[in-house]
């Protein structure tokens, strides 16, 4: 199981993978504008410098050809790293630029995908992780439970060694929904994230241990105090 954050924020990084257990950083044009760093490629670097290498950054390339993807990607390698997993939409161009990364050996990220056929071309392509547009597919009248179901047991049954990182979300109970289908990773805004916390119910359990505590020990007093 893997969490992802997806957005460029820097302050969101920092709180996000200080307080929880976040494995990667993704982003996509959109994401990028919401931060519109004047800088693009020192903004990445210092995203970098913040979740470190052991956990993945997933960068996405705008150009729509496949040659051209895989110019913008050796420009990501030179300005940030060569462990960037370059997001790919999983377009008819989109998946030749896949093979011919994956032929270099690099990480790549299918994106974009919003069936069960795109998912298998990308994995057939070598894509490390696929990531379904959960609310968008929903929107469309699709089903992404059952399209992660299907993709996740295509992966276990024929061993491709690739996730899915569900992605698209509005609400945390979709998030739950995608992880209960079979999805191995999501990435999922800050806000949306952070509402599992936000659960008055938490607070709530917490003052009363607290209260319990205190009148037996005296208020404010805790366990370093006795």
């Amino acid at each position: 199981m893997e969490f992802l954050l997806d957005t460029v924020d820097l302050d969101e990084i920092r709180d996000g993978v200080d307080h929880m257990p976040i494995s990667g950083i993704t982003c996509n044009p959109s994401i990028v504008k919401k931060t519109a760093p004047a800088d693009f490629y020192a903004h990445m670097r210092e995203v970098r410098n913040i979740i470190g290498k052991d956990r993945t950054l997933h960068i996405q390339c705008v150009a729509e050809k496949a040659e051209d993807i895989v110019r913008e990607a050796h420009r990501v390698y030179a300005e940030v790293d060569d462990q960037v997993y370059i997001k790919i939409p999983t377009s008819y161009e989109g998946v030749r630029a896949m093979k011919l990364l994956k032929a270099e050996g690099r990480n790549v990220t299918a994106t974009a995908i919003y069936t069960d056929m795109q998912a298998y071309m990308a994995m057939a392509a070598g894509a490390d992780y696929m990531a379904p547009y959960y609310n968008r597919i929903g929107n469309l009248g699709g089903d992404p439970d059952a399209l992660i179901r299907n993709v996740s047991a295509r992966i276990d049954h024929d061993g491709y060694d690739c996730r899915i990182v569900a992605a698209s979300f509005h609400a945390l109970n979709q998030v739950e929904a995608a992880i209960t289908a079979g999805a191995q990773a999501v990435t999922v805004s800050y806000d949306v994230l952070t509402t599992i916390f936000r659960n008055a119910n938490i607070a709530k359990a917490v003052k009363d241990f607290n209260a319990d505590w205190y009148s037996v020990y005296g208020e404010g007093k805790g366990l370093l105090d006795l």
